[in-house]
This record gives structure tokens, sequence and C-alpha cells, in this order.
């Protein structure tokens, strides 16, 4: 990008000024750990005392107070992170980066979250108590905006500080919302499969449900309460070019007291999200009279996402439901700014929007929305059918209250007040899972979910001009997919598909069954599982499908045709357990395997840019498995040979011979060098990090790491010709809540507490984090002050 060419001079710049005064730079830029800071609006003084790790433990006599410290203190380690994620959805990355990020900037102003949040915020009552202490957070930012260092990000790119508002908030909420979604990626492209190839290309691409799969079950009981191609185009290229990461997937479990050691609780979460620098997550320990929280927050979030105290725990991943629907709409030939409605013509709405860029003059662009919601053709090139689509999302067009919700689930005290404060999430779809002191366990579906016709594949662009493929109803909470306290004494999710709510299955873009089925195997067996064994459990990196799956692919492998150093090969890899670890060779050669397998299978039919679209999807992962234990599907033929079919048996040995042929040419002829730690990696990239003088000082890593896709220690990476693994998502944190010995919970994140590159917390995890280790959440106040390494005190200014 031109603009990071910019920034390499201005780089140059910087350190020819600093040469001299570097030191005093970075002590001046480092964020306060240790001294008093007088603050307005405070009532009463508030201590931090920061532990070992740069957490902070905040203590005050009000919680508006507390509120105000924690937005100060998670200002001066993530500010650049909180910029960015509210410029997302009102279309602020071209003033930071240039005119490269134009497309991105018109894609997520024409989804309608910036004018959703405004439309938000004039509806809240600014005397509740989620905006009271919202505000109060807010406080907290923008005083250090005004009275706090500037981080270098800022000086590097030119932007100047602006105040934080209460639409921000809401605008890095709406882009979380649209960065749990798949509709995008998978709908437009399944049409277009549809479209090009016929009805018969669509039958073993695993888009329904598999009955037989490992469902999540439902339960209800008693609660103890006591104590297309050109869109999904445009979607991959706008979503590649994001300078934050995008939330993925997850795995959960919550364990009953029937089945611990000590009878008491145990729960475990690692939400998957892309790794970046900094990670997602700001943990903070926030205290005051009546309310105490250990919680993981999003930059620019006042309430955690995810957070436990001594009375209840609760944590998330994806639910994966379907909540994006597509429409072609139907143009008047004679008047093209009306489209057919099921009650006739009805007038587009036009939109004009105007983005500031970097270095250019404004842009301004205009685009249609129905009632459905905006049409993409005209956003960007990509979008080429002549067909008006629009894209209809359920996030903007309910009443928002998600915001309501987090506080809400923040301040519940027992698992009846947790369950009421879900039914303010109506998007995105999450699955929240919940442990309480008491012994309960739950686990909910959480999202204002719709019915559509019978008839209905939702999986393809609807028809938007007849009223046929409209939502019928929404559905009540109750009827969502959920479990509490279920007689065989856990929860669990791995974004894998729920089991059926009332005789149906509900529409969604689930994962395959790997990690579940993983998950449950190692959980219903066992009665007396502890922390460090939950602990162990959340590293697992086995998988028996991938196992399963080599095994399938032998049955068909032509020996008589193979060298003996391939027969070698095979041989190993016959007997491999689906393990994942560094030294290994298996998971190399069954990935290059593979990932030929796809090539050869998937893109003589699809074309590149379809393949590349198609391995974007969550399908693509769930059809490995199945597919390879299919001897016939239309898929096996090469469709560039006229004159003959192929068969399956064909399709995997060529690919075998490709994936063993790569692996010498890329690492010599000696299979015990082809070491999974060879091609498989890690690095925490910042969005400066691009610049190559840049990388070593912004960027955490690159570290060979263990793990595959699809396991429990789930580090994804997307295959293409490279024959390279780098993990782009895994883990953004991963936590082990014991009530117990909720003193001892443990927890990690990927890099390091801290954003800002000077301070000694910006990466002070991350071996750790690879090396599979864990830490202490603090809560003993005793314990803290005792241990604690600096300590920061607010003060009322006069």
């Amino acid at each position: 990008m031109k603009v990071i060419k910019r920034l390499l001079w201005i780089v140059l710049g910087v350190i020819a000024i600093l040469g001299s005064s570097s030191a005093v730079y970075i002590y001046t830029h480092t964020p306060e750990y240790v001294g008093t800071i007088k603050t307005k609006k405070l009532n009463n003084k508030v201590d931090v005392y920061f532990d070992t790790y740069g957490i902070p433990h905040i203590y005050a006599k009000e919680e508006e107070d507390a509120l105000r410290v924690l937005g100060y203190v998670h200002a001066q380690d993530r500010l650049w992170q909180m910029e960015l994620l509210r410029r997302i959805a009102k279309g602020g990355l071209s003033e930071v980066f240039g005119e490269e990020m134009l497309k991105t900037d018109k894609f997520f102003l024409s989804l309608g979250i910036d004018d959703a949040s405004e439309q938000t915020i004039g509806k809240v009552s600014k005397n509740s108590p989620m905006v009271k202490l919202s505000q109060a957070y807010l406080d907290g930012i923008n005083q250090f905006i005004t009275e706090g260092p500037t981080p270098i990000e800022f000086h590097l790119t030119g932007l100047k500080k602006t105040p934080f508002t209460l639409k921000d908030v809401y605008n890095t909420v709406g882009y979380m919302a649209f960065s749990f979604a798949m509709a995008h990626k998978t709908d437009p492209l399944l049409t277009n499969i549809k479209d090009k190839l016929g009805p018969a290309y669509l039958m073993d691409l695993e888009i329904g449900t598999n009955p037989k799969s490992t469902l999540i079950k439902n339960y209800r009981p008693i609660i103890r309460d006591s104590l297309k191609n050109g869109i999904a185009g445009l979607v991959s290229e706008v979503l590649k070019d994001l300078p934050v990461p995008q939330f993925e997937g997850s795995n959960s479990w919550v364990i009953a007291p029937n089945k611990t050691k000590n009878g008491k609780v145990i729960l475990a979460n690692d939400p998957h999200i892309g790794f970046a620098q900094p990670s997602v997550w700001y943990e903070a320990h926030v205290n005051a009279p009546n309310y105490e929280k250990y919680g993981y927050h999003l930059a620019g979030v006042p309430f955690p996402l995810l957070g436990h105290d001594r009375k209840l725990a609760y944590g998330l991943t994806m639910f994966e439901n379907d909540d994006i629907d597509f429409y072609y709409e139907e143009e008047n030939p004679k008047d093209p700014s009306v489209y057919r409605t099921s009650t006739g013509w009805k007038k587009y709405e036009l939109i004009t929007k105007t983005i500031k860029v970097k270095g250019e003059d404004d842009h301004s662009f205009t685009f249609k929305r129905t009632h459905h919601g905006p049409i993409l053709n005209g956003i960007a090139d990509q979008v080429a059918d002549k067909r008006p689509i629009a894209m209809s999302w359920i996030y903007t067009q309910l009443e928002n209250k998600v915001m309501d919700a987090l506080y809400n689930m923040s301040h519940a005290q027992n698992l009846s007040e947790f369950k009421e404060a879900l039914l303010d999430i109506h998007a995105p779809g999450l699955n929240i899972m919940y442990g309480d002191a008491m012994g309960n366990v739950a686990w909910f579906a959480t999202a204002k979910l719709y019915q559509m016709p019978d008839s209905l594949n939702t999986k393809f662009i609807l028809d938007g001009s007849r009223g046929k493929d409209e939502r019928v109803r929404f559905l009540d909470f109750t009827e969502n997919p959920m479990a509490i306290n279920p007689p065989w004494n856990y929860v669990y999710s791995a974004n894998n598909q729920p089991d059926s709510i009332n005789g149906k299955f509900y529409p969604g873009y689930y994962l395959p069954e790997n990690r579940a089925k993983r998950i449950v195997a190692l959980l219903a067996p066992k009665n007396d599982w502890d922390r460090a064994a939950v602990e162990a459990m959340i590293l697992d990196v086995t998988s028996g499908v991938n196992a399963k799956v080599v095994t399938n692919l032998a049955k068909s492998m032509e020996v008589k045709d193979m060298t003996q150093a391939q027969i070698n090969v095979l041989d190993q890899m016959n007997v491999w357990d689906g393990n994942n670890q560094l030294l290994q060779i298996e998971p190399t050669v069954y990935h290059r395997w593979i990932y030929f397998l796809l090539k050869n299978t998937f893109e003589d039919e699809l074309g590149t840019q379809m393949f590349q679209q198609f391995l974007d999807t969550h399908f693509h992962k769930r059809l490995i498995a199945p597919m390879v234990a299919k001897d016939k599907s239309v898929w096996w033929d090469d469709v560039g040979t006229k004159d003959s079919v192929e068969t399956k048996s064909e399709r995997i040995n060529l690919s075998f011979r490709q994936a063993f042929r790569s692996l010498e040419e890329d690492f010599g002829t000696d299979p015990s060098q082809w070491t999974w730690n060879k091609v498989h990696t890690l690095e925490h990239g910042h969005p400066l990090g691009q610049v190559k003088l840049l990388r070593p000082f912004f960027n955490v890593g690159p570290f060979p790491v263990s793990g595959t896709r699809e396991v429990i220690n789930n580090m994804y990476f997307k295959y293409d010709d490279t024959g390279l693994y780098p993990t782009t998502s895994g883990p953004s944190t991963r936590r082990v809540i014991d009530f117990s010995d909720i003193e001892n919970s443990s927890s990690i994140l990927p890099t390091g507490q801290s954003g800002n590159p000077f301070s000694e917390h910006y990466e002070d995890q991350a071996e750790m984090y690879i090396q599979g280790k864990f830490r202490k959440m603090m809560m003993n106040k005793e314990e803290i002050v005792k241990t604690h390494e600096s300590l920061l005190i607010f003060e009322p200014s006069k």
C-alpha cells in the first residue's frame, strides 16, 4: 500500500529525530503504572494495583468511579486498538491507511451499522445504569486522550486523537456482530455453484444438517438459585484487508459438580479469534461495593464479554446461526428508481456517504437500499451480477439492546437473572456458557431466531419481489436451543450444530464435528475433573477425525505404483493417532495431501476464484471427512478431460504423489525432516508491522506452534499453494474457572496485556502461550496488595 511506503519515510525521519533522545521518548510514552493521577468527575480515591502481568485490580468506593478509572487504564494500554475498532463501522479506515481501504469502508458503511448505532443512542435513556457506567468509562478514555501521551501509532500515521462517544461503543459491538457472521461468504457462493454447475454439485458439499453428527443436546430442567460469486469475492476481499482481528469460532465446556474431583463447577473457554497485536482481550479486575468482576473487555467496550466472580462465571462461543439473508430484487425495466415488492412497486432509498481519505480528496458514493437492506451492486467491482442483490441483516433491523445485555450479564447474581439478561441479545448469535458456585451449569444459544417458510433453503439468494421468501415469525427465546443442568452433567459448545428445536434443525454455518467429537469423548467417561486436567484438555491437539480421514484415504491407495519411500510414509500415516506436535511429520503430510485433494477435486469445476472463496467457507471444512468416505461423487471427475471420467482412487493417488513430491522439493528426500514446526507458525501482526523495518518492533513472533485446524487447541490456517501454514486465528485466551478454588483460576493471553510496544507487558505472555502455560487470575485482595508490581492512585481533581 502507498500509505505503508509513506510510513516508511516517516519512520526514517522519526528515527533520525529521536536518535539521541529515544530513551526520553520511550520513558514518556510508556503506560503509567505508578504514581497519582488527578481525575475529573471522580468522587473518591481509587487504587489500581497492577500485578506481575500488568492486569489492573481496581478498588473503588462506587462503581462509576471504578468504570471511569477502567476507561483510563484501558486507553493507556489499548488506545490505538480502540481507535481502529471504532472506525470500521463508520467507514473511517481510509482516513488512516489511504485509498486502499476505500472498498472496505464503502462496504461497512453500506451495512448500516453506523446508522443503526445513531438510531440506538437516540432512544436509550441517559439515566439508565448501563448508560451512566458507559459514560463514566468513556470519560476515563477521554481524559487519557486529553492528558496522556500520544501512542506512537498516531505519530506514525499523522492521526489526531478525538474523544470517544457512546456511538463508538455501539459501532465496535456492531463490527463484532458482523465478524461473527458467515452467510456473506457462503450464500452467494452456493448460489453461483448451483447456477453454474447445477443442483447435482450441491449434494456433497455438506451444506445441510447431518443428524448423525455430534450435536449439542438440549435440556430444560430446574434452576438452582439460592445463593453470490461477486458478493463472496467482495466480502473476502474487504475482510482480508481489515487491520484488526476477526471473530472465528470457539470452544467452551462447563462441568457440573458430579463430574469434578472437588464437587464444584469448572468452566473452560477459549474463544477463537484472529491473531493480531495487540490481542483482542483486555483483562481487568473491577471492585466496588456490591460489585466485583474479573472480566475480559473488547477495546472501547465498558462491560466484559467474558467474566467471573465468586458467584458465577460465563464465557462464549459463536452460535454460527443464519442471521443474514440475500435477496434478488426485481427492478422496473422502465424505471430503475423503483423495485417490485409483494404490494407493488416501491422507490429505492438512496443513501449518500462521504469517506475521508488520507492524502486524497474526500470520496462520496451513493447506494440504493430496499426494505430488505442495502443493494450491494455498485458498492464494489466484484459484484458484477446485473440483478440487484440486497442484504438483509437482523442486527441493523431490530431494536439494539446488546449493551443492556452485557451490563445485565455482568451484574447478574444468579442463573435466573443471567438468563433474563440474554433475552436482549438479538445479534450476533452467541453460545453463552454459564457455571456458578451453586452447582448450576448451562448453555444458551442466544439470538433472535426466526422461522422461514418450510420449503425455503436460506443458503441461497432468495426472491425478494414476491413476498414468499420472507420471515414467517420470530421465535420466543424459550424455543432457542439450550441445556440447563442436564443429567449427563456437562454442557459444551464447539460451534457445531445444535440438536433440533420443535422437531427442526435451525439453519446455520456450523463447523464440523471434529472438536465437538473430541470434547465429548474426553468429558463423558471421566468423573474426577480438576483444574489441572481441564488445563491439559484445553491444550489437546489430537483429531480422531483426521486420523479416520487418513484411514479412508489409504483404502484407495495403489501401493503397486508407489516407491518404497512413499510406502514407508503411508505406513507411518496409517498408524497416526491424529496428534499434531511440532516434531511430527504426519500433520505436514496430511495437510499437503488434503490440500491437493481439495484442489484436484473442486478447482476444475469452480475455477480459481471460486475455489479460493470455497476455502473461506465453513462447509469446505465440513465436507472433508464425509467426502473421502464416498466412492461416488460428481466432483471426482475432472471436467477438463473430455475422454475419461476420473475416479475417487485416481484423485487420491494423484494428490498423494503431488504432496510427496512437493515435500521433497521443500525439505529434501528424508521424510523425517518434514516436521510440523517448519511449516506451522504463529506471528501476531500489528497493522504497522507490514512495514518491513517496523515488523520486528511491532509484531510478536513468529513461533513454531503445535496444534492444527479443528482440534481443541484450534490453530487455524488457510490452505494455499505455498504449503506453509501461518496460523491466522486460534484461542484468544484460555480460561479455566474452578469454583472449588476460585482465587486460583487460571488464564493466558496470546501476547500480553498492553498494546503499547514500549510497555514491558506488550509480549510478556507470548512464550508462555506457545508453551501451553497458564497464570493465575488473582482475586484475593490481600494477595494482590502483597504481590503487586505497581500502584497507580486516582484522586478527584479539585
